[in-house]
Formats: structure tokens, C-alpha cells, sequence
């Protein structure tokens, strides 16, 4: 039976773990990230991978990083012929790459080599990609650089938020992850190198990234509300407070005689907002503080029409 270690931190790695658990080999261990402080108490809390694999009864490493014999004991001792990575977070060395007979499978959330890195979902929707996907890659030393085993892709709709993709292609990767294995222990599963055209790489987010410059379109401005959404969350400033705006859509109507951030007013259930190009439609937002609302009943607790958002 093939003996497969995992490596997974956050809740996009979960699909993908319960699929090998419930699979026809022996899942021998999984490797995540170490607990790390959280909430408003900052206590220690741990990876969402973790906590799974726990409810699985499966046994569990947490080393800080793979660098040293010491901390690679944990994996050698398990004895996998496969490791399966999955938004592991930690960047695996030589001797943990070379350690599977197998070698290390990862799954990723784009058609590489379009958006190598850590954040392919919010890069593709910002760029406003028309389509994006899942690629299963045999690891190589480089950042996402090792040849495609296979590919699937996905549209991205015009209303599609960063959540809903990321849900999206976390479910596609487990999907794919099954046969794929069962190919690749049975020799059918052919790798191909990347091509040198098409290459991006798809930057760690800033919050301050979220923060809206209303002198952008508002088609740009829209993709960025989606890309955001359910983190870091767009925001804009009213009054100097934190106005967070959780879907929106791009309007082509101008507004010539209006400086971008100024709030035009109500209109089929929307707050429309000026912007450098066409106008914002927001249709939910969040005051500091305060519970998320419907656009609507937000003006009609908070009047906003003529007022300018920064």
C-alpha cells in the first residue's frame, strides 16, 4: 500500500486532506505550520490542516522549518514514497524533496506558469483574468517552477470573489488529486516543464493593498473590492474611519461634474460613488465596528449622499 505523507497549513489545503484520507493508500503523517497566535487574546491557535488531522487521528509535525536533520526527523521517520503539499507555507529543501521515492506532488491555484507565488487567487482576479485553475506540479528547488502534471482550469465569473474562487479551487485540487495519484504510482502520469512564456509571480498580499484609490476605474476599483473579499476587505475612509466595502460592481455611467470618492447617491438599492473612471455601484459595506449591510439599509441609517469617501 503506498504510504503518503501531507503537507498543508491553512483552509484550502482541507479538501485535499480529507480526499487522501478517505483513499486507497496509507496517509502516514502530515506536516503544518506551528500554532500561532490569534484572536483578539492572542493565544496560541492551531493550522486549520491541525486541527483535521487531529479529528483523523493522524500524527502530526510542526516544525518551524525543514532545514535541519533534526527537524526533518519527524518526515524521514514516517517513511513516505509520496508528499503531497498544499499551500504548506514553508519552502521545502533538497533532502525533503528528494526524500519520496515518488517525489513531492504539490497542489497549486493557478495555470502555471501564470501566478507563481503565494497569492495566485487575488492576483488573478485584480488583473482581471478571464480564467484561472489548478495545477498539479512535481516540486522542484524552484518557486513553483517544477513540471505540470495536469491542469485544470476554471472561469472566473465578472461577480466572483476571492472566497468563492478560493472554495472553488480548493475543491477542484482534491477532485483532481485522486486519480492523479493512481496514475503516478502506476507509472501514467507523464510530467511536462512549464513554459518559459506566460511567467508572473503572484506577491504576498499587503493589507494596505485594500485600501481604494478612487481615482482608479471603477472597473478597477470593483476587481479590487472581489479580490479582497473576505480578506484583507476593501476599505475606504469616511470622516476618517474605516469604511470596509464588501461587494461592488462597475458602472459605465460618468460622473464628470463629481471628484472620484464623491458618494452621488442611492440608486436601485446601490450606493453610487464617483470614481476616475465610471462609477462605483456598492452594495454592501461595513461601518467600524458595526455589522456588515445592504447598502441600502446602511444610507438609510447613515445618509451619505454628497458626502466624499477617501
Amino acid at each position: 500500500m503506498l504510504r503518503i505523507a501531507f503537507a498543508g497549513t491553512p483552509d484550502f489545503a482541507l479538501p485535499a486532506l480529507r480526499a487522501l484520507a478517505t483513499g486507497p493508500w496509507r496517509l502516514v503523517g502530515v506536516l503544518t505550520q506551528p500554532d500561532r497566535p490569534a484572536g483578539r487574546g492572542r493565544a496560541l491557535a492551531a493550522s486549520p490542516v491541525k486541527r483535521l488531522a487531529l479529528e483523523l487521528g493522524l500524527p502530526v509535525a510542526q516544525p518551524a522549518r525543514l532545514a535541519s536533520e533534526v527537524e526533518r526527523a519527524p518526515l524521514r521517520a514516517w517513511a513516505p514514497e509520496l508528499l503531497v503539499v498544499v499551500a504548506y507555507g514553508l519552502i521545502l529543501p533538497p533532502a525533503v524533496l528528494s526524500l519520496p521515492r515518488l517525489g513531492c506532488l504539490n497542489v497549486h491555484a493557478s495555470l502555471l506558469p501564470r501566478w507563481r507565488g503565494a497569492a495566485p487567487i487575488q492576483r488573478a482576479i485584480l488583473a482581471g483574468d478571464a480564467e484561472t485553475g489548478v495545477t498539479l506540479m512535481r516540486m522542484d528547488a524552484g518557486l513553483d517552477t517544477g513540471p505540470i502534471l495536469r491542469q485544470r482550469a476554471v472561469a472566473i465569473g465578472a461577480r466572483t470573489t476571492g472566497g468563492e474562487l478560493h472554495d472553488a479551487l480548493a475543491a477542484l485540487g482534491a477532485e483532481m488529486l485522486v486519480p492523479a495519484i493512481a496514475d503516478l504510482a502506476d507509472g501514467r502520469l507523464p510530467a511536462r516543464p512549464q513554459p518559459a512564456e506566460g511567467v508572473t509571480y503572484a506577491a504576498k498580499i499587503d493589507k494596505a493593498e485594500a485600501h481604494i484609490d478612487w481615482r482608479e476605474s471603477a472597473v478597477v476599483i470593483a476587481r479590487r473590492v472581489r479580490a479582497f473579499n473576505p480578506w484583507p476587505v476593501a476599505e475606504a475612509r469616511l470622516d476618517g474611519a474605516q469604511l470596509r466595502i464588501w461587494r461592488a460592481h462597475p458602472l459605465p455611467a460618468a460622473a464628470a461634474a463629481h471628484a472620484p470618492g464623491d458618494v452621488l447617491g442611492l440608486v436601485d438599492g446601490c450606493l453610487r460613488v464617483a470614481t476616475g473612471a465610471g462609477v462605483l455601484a456598492i452594495e454592501e459595506l461595513q461601518a467600524a465596528g458595526r455589522r456588515v449591510l445592504a447598502a441600502r439599509d446602511f444610507a438609510n441609517a447613515q445618509p451619505l449622499t454628497g458626502r466624499r469617501l477617501g
